[in-house]
């Protein structure tokens, strides 16, 4: 019964917490993720990282 007054006792802080920020700050502190990761997760993160990274390779090879 331990591990269930501590969840209550930790449910309990947080809306606390949330009560007490002003809106502001809560606004200000949500971070909004684009549509692409939402839609197909981290494959056009890590497609753009490649990218990245093929042309920095091509381009020192020209060099």
């Amino acid at each position: 019964m331990a591990s269930g007054d501590e969840l209550i006792k930790y449910i309990t802080e947080r809306v606390v917490n949330y009560i007490d920020t002003p809106k502001e700050i809560r606004r200000k502190a949500k971070v909004k993720e684009s549509w692409t990761t939402r839609w197909f997760g981290m494959i056009p993160f890590s497609m753009s990282l490649w990218k990245e990274d093929v042309t920095s390779k091509r381009k020192k090879r020209q060099k």
